[in-house]
């Protein structure tokens, strides 16, 4: 069978994500899963390897058609200059940024040509981003403007397991991402519910392989309590609703976001459509913190990525909990196989 060629993002070099590549490279389920390659300074990943005392080589190759992984082999695509190797660890720096950036765009670039079947990235630091002086939230906005797009999403994703009633795992899909929760309030829409609607409903259908069914968060406290507590609900995300479910989609909503995650982990859901970053990540992160997926919706391309971020205070010290990132290349591999 096929296996898909996924580029694996290094991040950002002072941050977690090379020991979480280098980390994970031995363990025999990602070969078996895919073909990987990293995109990085080669020598910011062979110190990773270093620090893991792995047989690991990193061989520098010039285009993603010349790798061959293995398990003791780390195909990487050189980015960054010899200034990236001065970056100290655990540190918000902007040559660092620099490095994230980079890779990330060459990765979507060989994914937009068709010269690799996905990518799977390792968190970067966004302040190191703003300090190179790319300013974009995070690597959704900027995947999303590098592919053309203005219908775009992140899900956070919990691969099926025994903790979990729904067979095709669960996805959140958010409304607003990173923004301040004052701005993220003022930006949601009737327009922009029913777009993430559509988009849950999408990706799950293809992990699922039939139709979903999807539950869409209120905003307020006991949605809003019959007015009582705001009218968002009854003004702007009922009437998204009622618009997706006369488009054929199986949703309901909006529910009370306290239960909803309840019910979600239950089976009662595949995907739950919440209205704000908190609102969705702190209760998928509570039931699998270190197995949950970022997954970009409404892209021509596949990226996933950890559910973590740079954690500087764990960086450079082999403490790196490289799960996230298998289940990353898990969900890249099915997605990159089934073209999304």
């Amino acid at each position: 069978m096929h296996k898909p060629l996924l580029a694996i993002t290094l991040g950002d070099p002072a941050g977690i994500g090379p020991e979480v590549v280098a980390g994970l490279w031995p363990d025999r389920r990602l070969h078996e899963l895919c073909r990987p390659l990293a995109i990085g300074h080669p020598a910011i990943l062979r110190r990773a390897v270093e620090l893991w005392q792995t047989r690991a080589r990193v061989a520098e190759i010039d285009s993603p058609e010349q790798a061959r992984p293995t398990v003791d082999t780390i195909p990487c695509l050189a980015v960054g200059g010899p200034e990236t190797l001065e970056i100290p660890p655990a540190t918000v720096d902007a040559r660092a940024g620099q490095a994230a950036y980079e890779a990330l765009v060459l990765a979507a670039k060989l994914a937009l040509a068709g010269r690799i079947d996905g990518l799977v990235t390792a968190p970067l630091n966004k302040a190191a981003l703003w300090a190179a002086g790319h300013h974009y939230p995070g690597h959704t906005e900027l995947l999303a403007e590098l592919c053309g797009v203005r219908d775009f999403a992140m899900m956070l994703y919990l691969p099926p397991d025994a903790a979990l009633a729904a067979a095709a795992g669960l996805g959140v899909v958010h409304v607003t991402l990173h923004m301040a929760l004052r701005e993220a309030l003022a930006a949601i829409s009737t327009p922009a519910v029913v777009a993430k609607i559509r988009l849950a409903d999408q990706i799950m259908r293809t992990l699922k392989g039939t139709q979903p069914s999807i539950g869409v968060a209120a905003v307020n406290p006991h949605a809003g309590e019959c007015g009582l507590f705001g009218d968002e609900e009854a003004r702007i995300i009922e009437p998204a609703v009622t618009e997706a479910r006369a488009a054929g989609i199986n949703v309901v909503g909006p529910l009370p976001a306290d239960t909803l995650m309840v019910r979600a982990a239950a089976g009662d859901f595949d995907a739950v459509v919440a209205m704000y970053h908190d609102q969705g990540h702190i209760a998928l992160k509570l039931l699998g913190m270190h197995r949950a997926v970022n997954v970009t919706l409404g892209l021509p391309i596949v990226r996933t990525s950890v559910a973590h971020g740079t954690a500087f205070d764990l960086a450079w010290q082999k403490k790196a909990n490289t799960s996230s990132m298998l289940e990353a290349v898990r969900v890249a591999a099915q997605l990159g196989s089934t073209g999304k």
